[in-house]
């Protein structure tokens, strides 16, 4: 085999590496459970996501079926939600609301502050560093607000609002926020009947790795 050959082949390989790596990455990053529902099916898909959510409980303390909720209800689970776009005069494209992004829907701000304690290199389209994100803002507001992490009504209020305007309870007059709350608290109730029907299986699969 000629030298040119040997070259053309050996980047042929290394293409073939390349954009193998490429494919498993863009998988794993852009996985959504077909049934949102379900958080044994959700799990069952992906069970990266799964061993993700038990690290972010061990880390926090936060019940993972909390967090599922919170998530759940913040982007169901599709890795880049935006919140809606701002309009100039009503037609021209002029940005979003907000700075709210990924799994968690996290804010600019909140979310520089939880890479400068917890992982500078934390991305909010990456769902174990949203799952993370979670469990360290709900551990916070238990710490600041005496929230129970158990507590998935009042620690979405504190998580909408902010701790700060929880505190200074801006939820109180917000109807429909208090409706979604509930909607929160009875999605975290209905995730945590439904793990307990499966967290031995995905603990084996999870085991079954090493």
């Amino acid at each position: 085999m000629t030298s040119i050959s040997k070259i053309s082949l050996k980047f042929s390989f290394q293409c073939s590496v390349a954009a193998l790596i490429f494919l498993l990455m863009a998988g794993c990053s852009t996985y959504r459970p077909s049934n949102t529902e379900n958080i044994c099916d959700i799990f069952r898909g992906e069970t990266d996501w799964y061993e993700a959510a038990v690290e972010s409980n061990e880390q926090w303390g936060t019940p993972i079926w909390v967090m599922m909720a919170i998530m759940h209800q913040e982007s169901r689970f599709r890795h880049n939600v935006r919140s809606p776009r701002d309009y100039l005069l009503g037609f021209i494209p002029w940005g979003y609301k907000s700075s709210a992004y990924g799994f968690a829907q996290a804010k600019d701000e909140v979310w520089g502050e939880f890479q400068d304690e917890f992982d500078s290199g934390a991305d909010r389209d990456d769902f174990y560093d949203a799952i993370q994100f979670i469990g360290w803002y709900t551990h916070k507001t238990q710490r600041r607000l005496k929230v129970s992490k158990w507590d998935a009504y009042n620690q979405y209020l504190a998580y909408h609002e902010g701790q700060g305007g929880f505190s200074r309870g801006s939820y109180k007059h917000k109807s429909w926020l208090l409706g979604v709350a509930n909607k929160v608290k009875n999605k975290a109730a209905m995730f945590n009947q439904q793990l307990k029907s499966c967290q031995s299986e995905l603990d084996d699969a999870i085991d079954g790795w090493f």
